[in-house]
């Protein structure tokens, strides 16, 4: 496999010595060098196959180089032991080009993308981008992401005893618009592309939206059981459980003919596909009723054990129909907890089209997305989304557990107190979008501001001009703030919604 951490939450500075590989030469034909990374077990029957696509995905990741001891068996077997330093992959990465903004071009992490029309990006949020708060070691997220890694690799494994799924955490957040909606079957008027929702670099380059922008890529690099963790970006409201950039991690499982019906009587007879069947609220046209519901089955009831590792084998759960453009049947999950249902995770069977043009054609499978800083809220009761920004060393240390399982509950820091201050402006006839105003908030105010909310609305009933009138809600994570401070601000604010988005101020 690839070497991310094979014993999630280990300390750095420990070493392991992991099962030994042994596979004949004359099986794979490729050519292999001591120093290869794998991202897949060597043992798994698909490796001749995986291994002709080898050169062409490795631009995909990040490979750590170990020296791994070789003996020569004979001459057509070698065996490799792999001696691995467990924290290679946590918090050692070299820094990254500060990304820059000027008139002409937008650079980041050491790639320079011509602005555009589209382009609007702010410096901001770039200023996120390469801080990968999911692999630095004992932060909150950090641990969720590992207490599942940690879950796959113990309950999923070959025939061979190695870990099933590889995980892949470090894919660069910069995508093409074809990776981030076309490759996913979203349709090109879908309301998920507008600019008011996303931040592109220009016309033909943003920052992901979300993992499953790298699906296609992964699958038609030879897995087909993968988990995937990283940073996403999406212009948002303003409040205490949404920021523009936020963690997700998901997973995709496929599976061939014989991996689906090898345990079902008679499953030699049974197929994944059908020639001229019809789509249908449970199925696709080109797959089997019968099919579908062992992969709807294994998905339910791997995320059902998934869930209850998280939140205990008692908690109650929910499965609710719903749609998303690149699986059908799909679902939502939601979770009972302290009295109310609460939507966790969305999943569903994979569109055929998009398995089939990642060159997978004889298989279908299963995919889910998960939100991490909605998990870590949750089990750890940290009440505001900002903190896994904070770099407060009273946070950070409530989370240096030694093992992963200890259980943890966020201690508040002190309370400060907040600050409101309103704006009202009459908003352009055309062009203007509530995003709009709360991304400049964000760019001008950064994390002082902890809430935005559109109070009041109205129409002249002369002119028929519409008056938006916003609260900014002004609260420090780590020391009082005062009004003085804040109206510097906030006066900022005011002069640059006139300038930058063509509003008429009433102040």
């Amino acid at each position: 496999r690839s070497l991310e951490e094979f014993r999630p939450g280990a300390d750095c500075g420990q070493t392991t010595t992991h099962p030994t590989f042994v596979f004949s030469l004359q099986e794979f034909p490729c050519s292999l060098h001591p120093t290869t990374t794998f991202s897949r077990p060597v043992h798994d029957p698909a490796m001749g196959s995986y291994c002709r696509t080898l050169h062409r995905s490795l631009h995909l990741l990040k490979p750590i180089t170990c020296n791994w001891p070789v003996t020569y068996l004979a001459s057509n077997v070698f065996i490799v032991t792999q001696k691995l330093h467990l924290c290679s992959r946590q918090s050692t990465h070299s820094p990254s080009p500060q990304p820059q903004i000027n008139d002409n071009s937008v650079e980041v992490l050491g790639h320079v993308y011509p602005r555009d029309d589209m382009t609007n990006v702010t410096a901001k949020i770039l200023s996120k981008v390469g801080r990968e708060l999911h692999n630095q070691a004992h932060h909150p997220l950090w641990v969720i992401k590992e207490r599942i890694k940690d879950h796959f690799y113990r309950s999923y494994l070959s025939r061979s005893g190695t870990p099933l799924f590889s995980v892949h955490d470090n894919l660069s957040p910069v995508v093409t618009v074809e990776q981030n909606f076309d490759s996913l079957l979203i349709p090109a008027d879908h309301p998920s592309r507008k600019k008011g929702d996303n931040y592109y670099l220009n016309r033909t380059h943003m920052l992901r939206a979300h993992t499953s922008a790298h699906q296609k890529e992964l699958v038609r690099a030879g897995l087909d059981c993968f988990l995937l963790a990283g940073d996403v970006y999406r212009r948002d409201e303003i409040d205490s459980s949404h920021y523009p950039v936020f963690h997700q991690m998901e997973g995709v499982r496929l599976f061939t003919n014989h991996e689906l019906f090898a345990r079902v009587e008679n499953g030699e007879d049974l197929s994944l596909f059908e020639h001229g069947g019809h789509r249908t609220p449970q199925k696709q046209e080109t797959h089997t009723l019968e099919a579908v519901k062992l992969v709807e089955f294994n998905l339910k009831q791997t995320l059902t054990h998934l869930i209850r590792h998280l939140f205990g084998e008692e908690l109650e759960i929910r499965w609710v129909e719903c749609y998303f453009p690149f699986t059908h049947p799909s679902f939502e999950m939601e979770v009972r907890f302290q009295g109310d249902w609460l939507e966790v995770l969305g999943c569903g069977v994979m569109e055929q089209e998009l398995v089939h043009s990642a060159g997978a054609e004889n298989k279908m499978g299963w995919a889910f997305g998960l939100g991490l800083e909605r998990l870590a809220m949750v089990l750890f009761g940290i009440p505001d989304i900002r903190l896994f920004w904070s770099q407060d060393e009273r946070f950070l240390k409530q989370f240096r557990l030694p093992n992963i399982y200890d259980p943890v509950t966020f201690q508040a820091l002190s309370k400060y107190p907040p600050l409101f201050n309103d704006i009202s402006f009459w908003v352009p006839a055309e062009g203007y979008t509530d995003n709009d105003f709360y991304d400049l908030v964000r760019s001008i105010g950064g994390d002082l501001v902890e809430k935005v909310t559109l109070e009041d609305q109205f129409t002249h009933p002369k002119t028929k001009k519409v008056s938006h009138c916003y609260r900014i809600v002004y609260r420090h994570m780590e020391r009082t703030l005062t009004q003085e401070e804040v109206r510097v601000i906030h006066q900022s604010i005011e002069q640059a919604a006139e300038r930058e988005l063509g509003v008429q101020g009433r102040f």
